[in-house]
């Protein structure tokens, strides 16, 4: 195991001290997410004897009991700061406006400290020592965490979250479904069914109809009951310090994906099919898209689409006719934009071959499926051995990386951060040495000439 993942384990049982919720629903009734004796089978490690049964009924009733209370005025926030500050777990949702915006308005603030559901109203508070409580709990329970922690490193300033738990990483660990959504993980875990029905309601609107607060309440009465029945479930399974160690790696991703350079934009659109050239035009036209798409707080998708970008890329027009009639930029934004556009195409276009960005290394693609049945093989063996799905073990992008790293000769320090955690001894003594096996099949797939 590597730090992370020992860490986890403090991290759990400290969790464990100040939450006595797992307490009040354990007793003799059988758990509906997995039985004690089929998890100590999945596990040798593990006594029956040793394993709490959760009582799902029981859980369901403490957070049917919470009490609901709004936070509209600034001086109110000292009672949820104080309930933080002791709660140990805490479970969030937020609601949020990005339709037509660059940055996202946030609505509000839904917060489970386990016996109480805290309904801030977030346009009406400054939540700067909100965001710095939060970093302190011992763990903060989300479900697809995704957007929401991009807003919380926006508005927060915050360095990497270190005490996330994402209910949707952990269920894809149970269950082998990579983006369960949440009204299904209630339902398959829980037996609970809610209604989701006001997603994409106007969260800003004042006062909230019954319905948008049912909805947000709902989003996080349910969490800790949720995140108590998976971390049973993982813990009997001998999962959960491999679970925590993702969700840290998630947000540490999350962080670098909001932290992302204007002149790096370019790379999230960026084809291996693209030469120097191309790339060069995409860099221009990807950070003059951010720039203008802050600078007039509207979406990248309204100043251009992803798909105008390709085409100007693989077009190259000279002129506004050109841009007309060969890309499918919006025209209105042609005619506020068409010329300053222009202008970023020709710049890059007239860079000497020295000063345009790298190519991309393409990815591996063979007819002869000998490392890619070596390679599934080598993982599969491996996930049936700690008892995970092989998809969560790896993923795709982290096998293309890897699949570069070998094909030229890098150094084992570049591997992607996802292999350098628990999954490392594994790689470096198993998985590699399979794909060095077949290294002259893997360079002719990615088109790199062999000496």
């Amino acid at each position: 195991m590597s730090n992370n993942v020992s860490n986890a384990s403090a991290q759990s049982n400290a969790s464990d001290t100040n939450d006595g919720l797992l307490q009040e629903a354990a007793n003799t009734e059988p758990m509906s997410a997995a039985t004690s004796s089929e998890s100590a089978a999945n596990n040798p490690d593990v006594e029956v004897s040793d394993i709490e049964v959760l009582d799902i009924d029981a859980l369901l009733d403490i957070a049917d009991d919470v009490a609901i209370t709004w936070v509209r005025k600034q001086g109110d926030l000292d009672e949820v700061i104080d309930a933080l500050a002791t709660c140990g777990r805490v479970a969030l949702d937020t609601e949020f406006i990005k339709r037509d915006t660059y940055y996202p308005r946030l609505a509000l603030v839904q917060l489970n400290t386990g016996d109480h559901v805290y309904l801030l109203d977030a346009p009406q508070l400054q939540l700067t020592e909100l965001w710095e409580v939060l970093r302190k709990v011992d763990v903060a329970i989300w479900h697809a965490c995704g957007e929401d922690l991009g807003i919380f490193y926006l508005l927060s300033g915050c360095p990497p979250l270190t005490n996330i738990f994402d209910t949707q990483i952990a269920l894809s660990y149970l269950t082998g479904q990579l983006q369960m959504g949440y009204q299904q993980a209630l339902a398959d875990q829980l037996d609970m069914h809610i209604d989701k029905e006001h997603s994409q309601s106007d969260w800003l609107q004042r006062p909230l109809t019954d319905e948008q607060e049912q909805y947000a309440i709902d989003d996080v009465r349910y969490l800790p009951a949720l995140y108590l029945s998976i971390e049973h479930a993982l813990k009997a399974q001998g999962l959960y310090d491999y679970v925590w160690a993702d969700c840290q790696l998630y947000a540490s991703d999350l962080y670098d994906t909001q932290h992302v350079e204007d002149e790096a934009m370019y790379l999230t659109m960026a084809d291996y099919r693209y030469n120097s050239q191309q790339m060069a035009i995409l860099k221009g036209v990807a950070t003059w898209r951010e720039e203008l798409a802050r600078a007039t707080n509207q979406p990248r998708t309204f100043v251009i689409k992803k798909q105008a970008v390709r085409e100007i890329v693989t077009e190259k027009p000279n002129s506004m006719r050109e841009l007309a009639h060969k890309t499918t930029m919006h025209r209105s934004m042609l005619r506020l934009y068409g010329e300053e556009l222009l202008k970023v195409i020709r710049d890059a276009k007239s860079l000497p071959p020295t000063e345009h960005p790298e190519c991309l290394v393409p990815p591996y693609r063979s007819k002869n499926k000998v490392l890619s049945k070596a390679v599934q093989q080598a993982i599969d063996e491996h996930a049936r051995e700690i008892g995970i799905p092989a998809s969560v073990l790896m993923r795709k992008k982290w096998l293309g990386q890897l699949y570069e790293v070998v094909a030229l000769d890098k150094d084992v320090s570049e591997l992607p951060q996802g292999l350098k955690g628990w999954r490392n001894d594994w790689v470096i003594k198993t998985l590699i040495p399979v794909i060095k096996k077949h290294k002259i099949e893997l360079q002719q797939g990615m088109g790199i000439r062999v000496q």
